[in-house]
């Protein structure tokens, strides 16, 4: 806990500047005059230089009273400077009503005289309209009472009092929810991000709004927080999360709202389909309220292929809209008409959306969200636009078509007859000799669209509501899809993306944007592991040199800089770099050399280039362990005596047997023939002989493979192991007996040890 004089002592009264989205949470921007003023108000602490090992030129260790000099001299030397304490948090004052809220400073940009505060701040201290409510802050007036002006008079500036306040370390907050029905993926992650991006400080009875990935919005009310107080800090410190779910009064009551709006609607007919999962050559209908969604999810097709998304409407309404976003780590939100990947907004009553395989957007698409979305003006409100529009959907694949199609106006039939002859005005084909009662009546009656080649009768209320955009290529039949294509392509004035400072100039520009460079589209972080917005405050931007070469959002590469340790050699690696690491210990895969594993068809070792005794062991590539009982110091250049000794030694194996009760060397151990069959074999040296003498052979030719020699129970077994790995035919042998050998007989971790350093039967570099 700090001291009195280690405390900063700051204060100020500042204008509230307007508002900026940049600002969430409990974010503020101060003006650089700010920092000075605290700088300057900044607390003494002391620094000790511990660089400086002795101060005093005579300093004795032998001597008592020198150390009483070193004393004094560390003292003098001891070092005091100004310092600010982290994170600084403030308290912020309304003078007209008595509220107050913590805030964390975000960056001292502001204008001079003026203090930047969140949209969350400003409803806080009653400076919206939504500041009236009683769980908005701590510190409201007892009566309730708002002052506020009513357009009487000039209106004054808007002025706060900020205090720098250092609040202790949060260990727990308790956040109760405002309503009932919260039902989020994963609550961990959805507040974990948003209070380490958002917030410093928690403040008694604040309204924490924390957004959904699926553009929800869940209230909550800090109800609680340890240690007791006004408010806590929550940087650099564990907190402990707990929601309190509602009174069980109020729980039921808000469900049974929910289902009683909803069974209603389904026994009237009136209300949205409820969509769900959709399988490739399936047609579904459903219906859908003007401004609803309906959604669909495709999970399984053929990714090598191309689709063909077909909505149809009977009644030819042109109101729905045909949305589809893949979801994969780079697309995590549903499709909404200002958020989609590929889309169909126009007036026609069929919407038709092809989708190329070969599309970078469906590369790592884990499935394929669909969403029917029927259009409402939201200046027009009747009865006959809250009816439901009946729809049929189907997604089949698609068949390859020719690139180029002839126009429709110069088309002609390829199998038309001699005797036929088309119609210049309808484009309908008719026989020769009835063509000019044809076209008297024809030329009459109909009428020719010189632009779209549409033909209709001349008197007809299509042919006087037909329409075609002077900007574009769209066209209709009705005023109200003229009405829809001029709201969502040519609208009066440029529309704000909601996540950051872009303006568009249609809806489908805006679309385009919230899916591509939007700081606030959401991704799935391949470091993190969280649903968050591809780029924070502190994140570079998409025009950074070091963003476009790395193929990273600006979220990855800013969280990929943190480092952790290799789990292969343990080196410090950026996370980003991590995977260009472990190629690196992929290529030393195959450039090590294989193993040399004892020559012992029993033993589950292998040989050492540092093994004592090589030049004689050499002669039959055994272990040291397997070796050790044939050596001797005598000089046998040409290993007429070694083979004695070996032949001894397995004569003796074969009449006597090793005694031991794992061993399981059947063919040349008495013991391990009785351990294997429960037979007791018995075998005199004249038998033996001839059992050995084909090995004796081999070694006389330099072939080692027939020897077994009776070893530990550890080896056999690491032997035995290391023959069933290897006969799944991925790794050879070698490599089995030495990752056997350096994880110590365990399975599971050998073949982990496999994984990362042994190659595989017929793999090659990449």
């Amino acid at each position: 806990m700090a001291s009195p004089s280690d405390t900063l002592k700051w204060s100020a009264q500042l204008q509230v500047a307007p508002s900026n989205r940049r600002l969430v949470g409990d974010k503020i921007t101060l003006p650089q005059s700010a920092l000075e003023a605290l700088l300057a108000a900044a607390p003494v602490v002391s620094v000790q230089n511990n660089s400086v090992r002795n101060l005093t030129s005579d300093f004795d260790p032998f001597n008592p009273y020198s150390f009483v000099a070193e004393r004094r001299a560390r003292a003098a030397f001891e070092d005091r400077q100004q310092q600010l304490p982290h994170p600084l948090t403030f308290r912020i004052e309304n003078p007209r009503n008595g509220r107050a809220v913590y805030a964390g400073i975000q960056e001292f940009s502001a204008t001079e005289g003026y203090v930047g505060l969140s949209a969350g701040l400003l409803e806080a201290l009653g400076f919206q309209d939504g500041a009236s409510s009683q769980h908005t802050t701590r510190e409201s007036t007892p009566s309730g009472d708002v002052m506020m002006a009513n357009g009487m008079g000039s209106p004054k500036p808007e002025i706060i009092t900020i205090h720098a306040k250092q609040l202790p370390k949060g260990t727990y907050v308790k956040l109760r929810p405002l309503e009932a029905g919260y039902d989020p993926e994963d609550w961990k992650s959805l507040l974990e991000r948003h209070l380490r991006d958002s917030y410093t400080t928690l403040t008694r009875g604040e309204l924490l709004v924390v957004p959904g990935a699926r553009h929800e919005r869940f209230r909550f009310l800090v109800d609680k927080f340890e240690p007791e107080g006004d408010g806590i800090c929550i940087v650099d410190t564990d907190l402990e999360v707990d929601i309190e779910p509602l009174s069980e009064d109020q729980a039921r009551e808000t469900l049974n709202k929910r289902l009683e709006k909803k069974k209603r609607q389904q026994e009237s007919g009136e209300g949205s389909s409820l969509g769900g999962p959709l399988d490739l050559e399936q047609e579904v209908q459903g219906k859908v309220l003007p401004g609803d969604y309906v959604d669909y999810e495709l999970r399984q097709w053929n990714h090598g292929q191309d689709l063909q998304v077909v909505l149809q409407v009977p009644d030819d309404n042109g109101s729905l809209d045909l949305l589809v976003s893949p979801i994969s780590s780079r697309q995590r939100s549903k499709p909404r008409e200002d958020e989609y990947v590929f889309g169909d907004l126009g007036g026609r009553p069929t919407k038709r959306l092809k989708l190329s395989h070969s599309n970078v957007d469906l590369e790592e698409a884990e499935s394929l969200n669909l969403a029917i979305h029927a259009w409402r003006d939201a200046a027009i409100e009747s009865t006959e636009a809250a009816r439901p529009v009946t729809y049929t959907l189907k997604i089949t694949a698609a068949i390859s078509e020719p690139d180029t199609q002839p126009d429709a106006a110069d088309s002609v039939p390829s199998d038309l007859s001699p005797e036929d002859v088309m119609c210049k005005n309808c484009r309908q084909v008719v026989p020769k000799r009835t063509l000019p009662l044809h076209e008297a009546f024809c030329y009459r009656n109909n009428i020719l669209c010189p632009k779209c080649s549409g033909v209709f009768l001349k008197n007809s209320d299509a042919w006087k509501n037909h329409w075609h955009c002077p900007h574009d290529d769209e066209h209709g039949d009705d005023p109200a899809s003229r009405h829809k294509h001029d709201v969502l392509f040519h609208p009066p004035r440029p529309i704000p993306c909601p996540s950051c400072d872009f303006k568009a100039f249609n809806v489908p520009i805006l679309a385009h944007h919230r899916t591509t460079t939007c700081p606030g589209k959401e991704i799935l972080c391949q470091f993190c592991h969280l649903v968050v917005p591809q780029q924070g405050s502190d994140d570079p931007e998409f025009t950074d040199a070091e963003v476009l070469m790395s193929g990273l959002t600006p979220h990855e590469l800013a969280d990929g800089a943190r480092t952790t340790d290799c789990h292969l050699c343990g080196k410090i690696v950026r996370l980003r770099d991590m995977k260009t690491h472990l190629r690196l210990h992929d290529r030393e895969r195959f450039s090590r050399p294989k193993p040399r594993i004892c020559s012992n068809g029993v033993c589950g070792r292998t040989i050492r280039a540092d093994d004592e005794l090589r030049v004689q062991k050499e002669q039959l590539g055994l272990c040291n362990e397997c070796f050790g009982p044939l050596y001797v110091s005598t000089y046998d250049p040409e290993g007429k005596m070694l083979r004695r000794r070996l032949e001894r030694r397995l004569l003796q194996q074969v009449m006597g047997g090793c005694g031991k009760p794992w061993c399981h060397n059947d063919d040349l151990c008495k013991t391990g023939h009785k351990n294997v069959t429960g037979e007791d074999r018995v075998v005199s040296a004249k038998d033996g002989l001839p059992m050995i003498k084909p090995i004796m052979d081999q070694l006389s030719q330099g072939v080692t493979s027939g020897l077994r020699f009776c070893v530990d129970e550890s080896s056999q077994t690491r032997r035995n192991l290391a023959a069933m790995m290897s006969s799944g035919g991925e790794y050879e042998l070698e490599w089995c007996v030495k990752a056997l050998e350096e994880e110590k007989g365990n399975a599971s971790n050998a073949m982990e040890w496999l994984k990362h350093r042994a190659p595989k039967i017929g793999e090659t570099v990449s």
